[in-house]
């Protein structure tokens, strides 16, 4: 039985070495009203390679802890963000 946790979201911030962070959206009923609202969660992810940048979409798995925040891997890069910086360097 393996129960490790997978998820996909947004790299936020990639100032880090080996690491970035990723927020995932995951919509909520109001228990009251019904209105669905958005909710993020920031989690701190380990990148060994420093491969990804702000903005990619990203598959991540939980792990053993690495540090006192991040206990999350990269798996892989699902959608790189196009940027017109590129063509300019």
């Amino acid at each position: 039985m393996n129960n490790i946790r997978i998820r996909q979201g947004r790299v936020v911030s990639d100032k880090m070495n080996k690491s970035i962070v990723v927020a995932i959206e995951r919509f909520i009923k109001h228990p009251i009203y019904g209105k669905y609202i958005k909710r993020t969660t920031k989690i701190s992810v380990h990148d060994e390679l420093n491969s990804s940048k702000v903005g990619d979409v990203v598959e991540i798995k939980e792990c053993r802890p690495i540090s006192k925040t991040k206990s999350w891997m990269l798996v892989r890069i699902l959608k790189k963000l196009f940027s017109l910086h590129q063509f300019w360097l």
